[in-house]
């Protein structure tokens, strides 16, 4: 698990030297320019996301006490019943539960060939202490309007809401949640002097894919 100790961190953050991470909010085309600079590179991909049922399986209710009553909730009860800023403060990978639990997975991977960890649960002031340069980490913020467009081409706007007993009033909350989450990563990301990219208007994959190549000096 992740260790505040300095010499700890310092260990972790040599054993890490070879990853990379791409972090930031949803619909804002982590996936697919993580996919992209691996093809290009020859990075091994790590996707959180593809992750979070089974680091949900390995953790405890001591460890992850968020995950663990948000489990126990009903649809309604996480995406209507509560308030997006409730939403926002309660809900577990936004609070790093299971970060612990990322670093595990990278250390387990061979360190001979460079490693891009992608997902919005890579929080910047969870990353930061484990970057060997601050061109390792970049974080994408994609504006409301970007985020809504894409979850309508994947055809997921209505994945989680359409399961609630008030779709309308649960996809609001989880689009004001997403927004609200998306602002505090920039802020965040910023203040460690990490790199921001914005995402928005008529952004292409490849302008995007560039301008992480760039940031990342590859």
């Amino acid at each position: 698990m992740v260790t505040e100790r300095p010499g700890e961190v310092a260990a972790l953050r040599e054993r890490l030297r070879h990853v990379r991470w791409i972090g930031g909010g949803s619909g804002a085309g982590k996936s697919t320019v993580a996919r992209r600079l691996a093809d290009r590179h020859g990075f091994h991909l790590y996707d959180t996301d593809a992750a979070m049922r089974d680091h949900a399986a390995r953790s405890t209710p001591g460890e992850c006490p968020h995950l663990h009553a948000f489990m126990a909730m009903d649809m309604d009860e996480r995406w209507v019943d509560r308030s997006p800023e409730t939403m926002l403060e309660t809900f577990h990978w936004f609070r790093g539960e299971g970060f612990g639990l990322i670093v595990e997975d990278l250390l387990r991977l061979p360190p001979e060939r460079p490693v891009l960890a992608e997902g919005f649960r890579l929080l910047p002031s969870l990353v930061e202490p484990l970057l060997a340069t601050a061109r390792h980490g970049v974080w994408l913020v994609p504006s409301p309007g970007f985020r809504l467009d894409a979850f309508r081409s994947r055809g997921s706007l209505w994945q989680i809401a359409g399961r609630t007993g008030d779709p309308d009033r649960a996809l609001r909350n989880l689009l004001e949640r997403d927004r609200l989450f998306t602002e505090r990563l920039a802020r965040e990301a910023r203040g460690f002097g990490l790199a921001v990219i914005e995402v928005g208007g008529a952004m292409t994959e490849d302008d995007l894919t560039g301008r992480v190549t760039a940031a990342f000096g590859l």
